[in-house]
């Protein structure tokens, strides 16, 4: 059901839209999803919105925190935790699921329930499984609260790289060569499944990577030089996700480009380019968010290869249902041809990361490109669309 035509009381007419900051959650990115919130906070302008920050712990309590944005940065190569941000250890903020209400109501043993207010809108900044893979999205249509970002199937999609490149596969968009292994074949026969991978790295040769299905921030990855490290490497990418990816590797260099939802439809901005990394064996965890590796912006392209990559970009926003938002990352080999690698539904907004820089070198400043955000998701009714 749609909220979009609920009547307004003259409080709701008179006051400032609220936003509900979601941050924290359960997957292996927890940390940076508070960087991310952060940043995002310290961005919405408070003269226009009425914010409401909420963390969601590593064990999925739902948690009241301070508006201090100062306190949720990475510190001596540590990132933050909502545990550190709460309010309180044992209570919990409850959104309502009745579509006909957005009351947020707060929680603690032994004390009266009280009522923190309607939110008009979640700024979901929750990187990984449960919350940028269609489960808050899900819990947010049936509480009929509009939200920032892709629905429930464009999220579940751009979170599982398997079915991410099915579908770009089904759009005639061009993707790598890659295998998947599935938690069943781990189960009933652990020597096939690793033949799987083995005849994979036979017809398309060594390094490849192995990586989880359904993880992020490249967290879990190994790139594999030989058949010796191929063990470690499924067993790292298994700690995070019981289905794992490989992919060959593909020569050439890595370019991004990202999408934002205007008002006439998604525009692509300039794309970026991330240079080798000598200090890292590829673009890891570590070179995104503890070493401040420099992507290069705008990327030094051809305006031919500009144009493409930015049609490619669009082209795999719409093809995934996506709204919004989204980083689309690619390869252009050396060929001269791009593959497109993933998409990412809610990229980071750290204030080293990509996606941010990109839309500011296309003239879209950072509070800008956050209330764009924002306004989009209060346009956009919950429900089928």
């Amino acid at each position: 059901m749609s909220t979009e035509n609920l009547p307004q009381s003259p409080e709701q007419q008179l006051r400032k839209p609220r936003v509900a900051v979601v941050f924290g959650g359960r997957s292996s990115e927890h940390g940076i999803s508070v960087v991310t919130a952060g940043a995002v906070l310290r961005a919405i302008d408070r003269t226009k919105y009425d914010v409401l920050p909420i963390g969601i712990t590593g064990d999925g309590r739902w948690a009241l925190t301070a508006d201090e944005p100062e306190r949720m940065a990475i510190t001596d190569r540590r990132t933050p935790s909502v545990d550190e941000l709460a309010e309180s250890d044992e209570g919990g903020v409850v959104l309502s699921v009745d579509p006909g209400s957005r009351e947020v109501v707060y929680s603690e043993p032994g004390v009266v329930p009280k009522a923190l207010g309607e939110v008009d809108v979640v700024f979901p900044m929750l990187h990984g499984p449960y919350g940028e893979d269609g489960t808050l999205q899900g819990l947010l249509e049936l509480s009929g609260v509009p939200y920032v970002g892709s629905g429930v199937l464009a999220s579940a999609v751009g979170q599982d790289k398997e079915y991410m490149k099915r579908v770009f596969v089904s759009f005639g968009l061009p993707v790598g060569p890659y295998e998947v292994v599935r938690p069943r074949e781990w189960e009933l026969d652990p020597a096939a499944a690793r033949k799987k991978i083995v005849d994979f790295a036979g017809e398309h040769g060594w390094p490849l990577f192995v990586k989880p299905a359904r993880g992020g921030s490249s967290m879990g990855i190994t790139k594999v030089d030989s058949l010796a490290g191929l063990d470690d490497a499924i067993a790292e990418a298994r700690r995070h996700d019981p289905k794992i990816l490989v992919e060959s590797l593909l020569r050439g260099r890595e370019i991004e480009c990202g999408v934002l939802e205007f008002e006439d439809g998604p525009r692509a901005s300039v794309p970026a380019e991330i240079p080798p990394v000598t200090s890292h064996d590829f673009y890891d965890f570590e070179a995104k968010y503890i070493d401040s590796a420099t992507g290069l912006v705008p990327a030094p392209l051809t305006a031919e290869q500009t144009e493409e990559v930015r049609r490619l970009a669009v082209a795999a926003f719409d093809a995934a249902s996506c709204e919004g938002l989204v980083r689309a990352d690619f390869f252009l080999t050396e060929g001269g041809s791009f593959v497109i690698n993933e998409i990412n539904t809610m990229p980071g907004f750290t204030p080293i990361s990509m996606y941010p820089r990109m839309w500011q070198e296309s003239g879209v400043e950072y509070t800008e490109l956050v209330d764009r955000l924002i306004q989009a998701a209060l346009r956009r009714p919950t429900g089928l669309r």
